[in-house]
């Protein structure tokens, strides 16, 4: 196992991103998708302003329903609800360090940059199966 390896080498990619402007009902649609990631980078003009979790969408439907004419789908929007200032590292940080971070428990995924744009994800999921398959 080779915790020096970089984490572009296990991230998640492609990223779905969203904008700050778009609908929350944007958030529905690509959580509705069979596969999806519990996290979306937002981006503005190629640039990371922030991210969006399930849980942050969660607290902003409250009760609403599946139903897409929900007034919440429409009335927010996605800066009204992502957390601004997301934690990243660079397509070069090593495993060991991605690890590090996620391991504090203060969150549960890494936006990977590549420069200043969003590249991948990494959640502690990633690690997991990474380290899974070593052990085969």
């Amino acid at each position: 196992m080779d915790l020096k390896l970089p984490i572009s080498a296990i991230m998640t990619t492609p990223v779905e991103c969203v904008g700050p402007q778009d609908k929350i009902l944007v958030i529905k649609h690509l959580y509705e998708r069979q596969r999806f990631h519990r996290h979306f980078p937002v981006t503005e003009n190629d640039q990371l302003v922030g991210m969006v979790s399930l849980v942050d969408y969660m607290h902003a439907i409250g009760e609403a329903t599946l139903d897409d004419n929900e007034p919440v789908y429409s009335l927010k929007k996605v800066e009204d609800i992502m957390s601004p200032n997301p934690v990243t590292v660079s397509k070069d940080t090593s495993i060991a360090e991605a690890g590090a971070l996620l391991a504090k428990g203060e969150f549960s995924s890494v936006i990977v940059l590549d420069g200043d744009q969003v590249s991948g994800i990494v959640t502690a999921t990633d690690l997991i199966r990474y380290f899974l398959k070593q052990g085969d």
